[in-house]
């Protein structure tokens, strides 16, 4: 097995509808026996003569051994790229490239793991259970989304955690409030020792900050910040940049692509997002008024 991503044709197996998402899942065994939980892939959309040029990054939800290597894709149909995805039928072909960036790290004894997830991103925690179940962990669930139709995976969660909390904001299914309401508490309860988190940028940014509060370790996947920002998923068009800390104490502007999706929660400069700050290696520096009289 190598690490070396692929670019290969997946051939569809099934796209279903879960909830308010579409599941597709690809026999592409390239990528199922390189895959490592929180790596992504790159999906290209629209057909071989289509005008659209810059894939789709997902993560992904669930591998299995299926056909030589199944890779199952869970996303939401928010733009012509992902309505093209989930019109697509049996046995049609895409091209995709992966799998891709850093994945999880994973603990070298058996711990406490709370597993965070919110929208479609959440898909991708499942394959980190997975991982962590064979290595001995407990695996504790906390979902959450504006509604019921919107959390992803919380029959999996109860089935195959050792726990599992469900927050909507409105109060459709399970605890009504969001996941920062119930973090905390379960953070107690569960003993954990280490968070995970994958979904929306501000969740993410509820889980660094959550669990620094109590001192924890977090490990959050910016998936979906490359689909907000078109990133190619290869670290070429420089789209999906963002500010971290560095053991240094310096702010670099990194790629979520290549450097990430996986990254320590509390090295992100989530206030910063979208923009260079001002004490980041390299940032433009705004010229005094005696240096620009010296030029």
């Amino acid at each position: 097995m190598s690490d070396t991503p692929v670019q290969t044709s997946g051939t569809v197996l099934t796209v279903r509808q879960v909830q308010d998402y579409h599941a597709l899942t690809l026999v592409a065994p390239a990528i199922a026996e390189r895959f490592r939980p929180g790596q992504f892939v790159a999906v290209a959309v629209g057909g071989e003569h289509t005008s659209r040029l810059v894939r789709r990054c997902f993560g992904v939800h669930e591998v299995k051994s299926d056909y030589g290597g199944t890779v199952e894709l869970v996303f939401a149909d928010t733009e012509p790229g992902t309505a093209w995805l989930a019109g697509r039928r049996s046995r049609d072909r895409i091209d995709l490239l992966g799998p891709l960036g850093r994945p999880f790290r994973l603990p070298r004894d058996p711990v406490s793991c709370l597993l965070v997830g919110g929208g479609p991103g959440a898909a991708a925690v499942f394959a980190l259970a997975d991982a962590l179940l064979r290595r001995g962990c407990q695996v504790h669930f906390v979902l959450g989304g504006p509604s019921g139709r919107q959390v992803f995976g919380s029959r999996m969660a109860q089935r195959i955690g050792d726990s599992a909390t469900v927050a909507t904001e409105d109060g459709s299914v399970g605890e009504q409030g969001t996941v920062r309401d119930v973090l905390p508490r379960v953070i107690e309860e569960t003993g954990a020792d280490v968070v995970y988190g994958c979904g929306p940028t501000d969740l993410l940014r509820s889980v660094t900050q959550v669990a620094g509060d109590f001192g924890l370790p977090s490990q959050v996947s910016v998936e979906e910040f490359l689909q907000q920002t078109g990133a190619c998923g290869i670290g070429v068009c420089m789209t999906c940049m963002l500010p971290v800390h560095g053991d240094d104490g310096v702010t670099r502007m990194i790629r979520a692509c290549a450097d990430g999706p996986v990254l320590r929660g509390d090295r992100v400069r989530w206030g910063d997002l979208g923009t260079i700050p001002f004490d980041a290696l390299g940032a433009p520096r705004v010229l005094s008024v005696s240096e620009r009289g010296s030029q």
